[in-house]
Protein backbone atom coordinates (compact mmCIF):
# COMPACT_ATOMS: atom_id res chain seq x y z
CA UNK A 1 0.00 0.00 0.00
CA UNK A 2 1.24 3.87 -0.53
CA UNK A 3 2.27 5.93 1.96
CA UNK A 4 0.18 8.88 2.84
CA UNK A 5 2.38 12.21 3.63
CA UNK A 6 0.75 15.30 4.38
CA UNK A 7 0.85 18.48 2.45
CA UNK A 8 2.94 19.98 4.47
CA UNK A 9 5.69 17.33 5.02
CA UNK A 10 5.47 16.67 1.20
CA UNK A 11 6.65 20.73 0.71
CA UNK A 12 9.39 20.48 2.99
CA UNK A 13 10.26 16.83 1.24
CA UNK A 14 9.05 17.09 -1.89
CA UNK A 15 13.08 15.87 -3.14
CA UNK A 16 13.16 12.83 -1.08
CA UNK A 17 9.69 11.76 -2.16
CA UNK A 18 10.51 12.28 -5.82
CA UNK A 19 13.35 9.90 -4.93
CA UNK A 20 11.45 7.63 -3.90
CA UNK A 21 8.52 7.79 -6.32
CA UNK A 22 11.39 7.47 -9.05
CA UNK A 23 12.88 4.19 -7.87
CA UNK A 24 9.13 2.70 -7.69
CA UNK A 25 7.14 3.37 -4.87
CA UNK A 26 3.61 5.42 -4.80
CA UNK A 27 3.07 8.22 -2.73
CA UNK A 28 -0.29 9.58 -1.27
CA UNK A 29 -0.53 12.82 -0.81
CA UNK A 30 -3.30 13.69 2.01
CA UNK A 31 -4.89 17.33 2.74
CA UNK A 32 -6.73 17.45 5.84
CA UNK A 33 -6.75 14.04 6.54
CA UNK A 34 -7.93 12.81 3.40
CA UNK A 35 -6.41 11.64 -0.05
CA UNK A 36 -5.91 13.99 -2.09
CA UNK A 37 -3.33 13.27 -4.93
CA UNK A 38 -0.82 10.13 -5.68
CA UNK A 39 2.61 10.46 -6.83
CA UNK A 40 3.11 7.60 -9.55
CA UNK A 41 6.43 6.90 -11.15
CA UNK A 42 6.51 7.84 -15.34
CA UNK A 43 6.42 5.14 -17.49
CA UNK A 44 9.84 5.37 -19.62
CA UNK A 45 9.20 3.59 -22.68
CA UNK A 46 12.19 3.63 -25.09
CA UNK A 47 11.19 5.59 -28.55
CA UNK A 48 11.40 3.01 -31.50
CA UNK A 49 12.42 5.63 -34.48
CA UNK A 50 10.81 4.29 -38.21
CA UNK A 51 7.77 2.77 -36.73
CA UNK A 52 5.16 4.93 -39.03
CA UNK A 53 5.65 3.76 -42.45
CA UNK A 54 5.50 7.02 -45.18
CA UNK A 55 6.96 9.45 -46.64
CA UNK A 56 7.14 13.11 -47.21
CA UNK A 57 7.08 14.65 -50.62
CA UNK A 58 8.32 17.87 -52.05
CA UNK A 59 4.71 19.36 -51.35
CA UNK A 60 4.79 19.42 -47.62
CA UNK A 61 7.53 22.34 -47.57
CA UNK A 62 5.14 24.38 -50.21
CA UNK A 63 3.51 27.16 -48.33
CA UNK A 64 -0.08 26.94 -47.79
CA UNK A 65 -2.87 28.23 -49.52
CA UNK A 66 -4.13 31.93 -47.94
CA UNK A 67 -7.73 30.49 -46.96
CA UNK A 68 -5.51 27.89 -45.04
CA UNK A 69 -3.67 30.12 -43.31
CA UNK A 70 -6.02 32.32 -42.21
CA UNK A 71 -7.47 29.11 -40.32
CA UNK A 72 -4.58 29.24 -38.43
CA UNK A 73 -4.39 32.86 -37.49
CA UNK A 74 -7.86 32.72 -35.29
Amino acid sequence: MAEMVNVHQAKTQLSRLLERVHQGEEIVLAKAGKAYARLVPLERKPRVPGIVKGKVDDAFFEPLPDEELKLWEK
